[in-house]
């Protein structure tokens, strides 16, 4: 479990002191809550954290609303804020009826050296990497198939005005 304040995985940054997120240096809007479920997320990466754990997390136990709608809510904006798809996750994977798990390879900024022997943190850096190139794939897959689905929703417009305004020269001509 990283101890630093500072995490970085893809192309993000997640610094917990600042309470601020990056993608590639810019900072990305985050509501309170959901960014402290990040935070939680992030630091037990590779492990179920589990809806229990968000609620206690999140909310005191005085407070009074329906948690599972608020820990969805807080999931949807993490979610959306990496830019992701529940369908499709790259480093929020849903555990069904448990929780949810942090995924992709986290790198501690300011975490104490020597802590792995130079092959494991090697070894580390390669696999980061390496997930790093699969991500940005995963999501330019995604981004293209949006754009194809746009493309054949505006051919199809497009074909259908065409029939339309042959029928209506028909009807006049006729």
């Amino acid at each position: 479990m990283p101890t630093a304040k500072l995490l970085r995985f893809g192309v993000f940054e997640l610094d917990m002191d600042a309470e601020r997120l990056l993608r590639n240096g810019r900072s990305i809007r985050l509501q309170p809550q959901p960014f402290r479920l990040l935070c939680l997320l992030a630091s037990q990466a590779g492990r179920v954290v589990t809806r229990v754990d968000i609620r206690g997390a999140l909310w005191s136990s005085d407070t009074f609303v329906d948690f599972e709608q608020g820990v969805n809510f807080a999931i949807k904006q993490v979610r959306e804020a990496l830019g992701e798809d529940a369908d499709h996750p790259i480093y929020i994977q849903t555990v069904p009826k448990r929780g949810y798990k942090f995924v992709a390879p986290i790198e501690a900024i300011g975490a104490q050296p020597g802590q792995a022997p130079p092959q494991a943190r090697t070894d580390g850096a390669l696999h980061k990497l390496l997930w790093t190139h699969i991500a940005e794939l995963r999501l330019a897959e995604e981004r293209r198939r949006k754009r194809r689905r746009a493309l054949l929703i505006g051919l199809s417009a497009a074909i259908a005005l065409a029939v339309v305004g042959a029928l209506v020269v028909l009807v006049v001509r006729g």
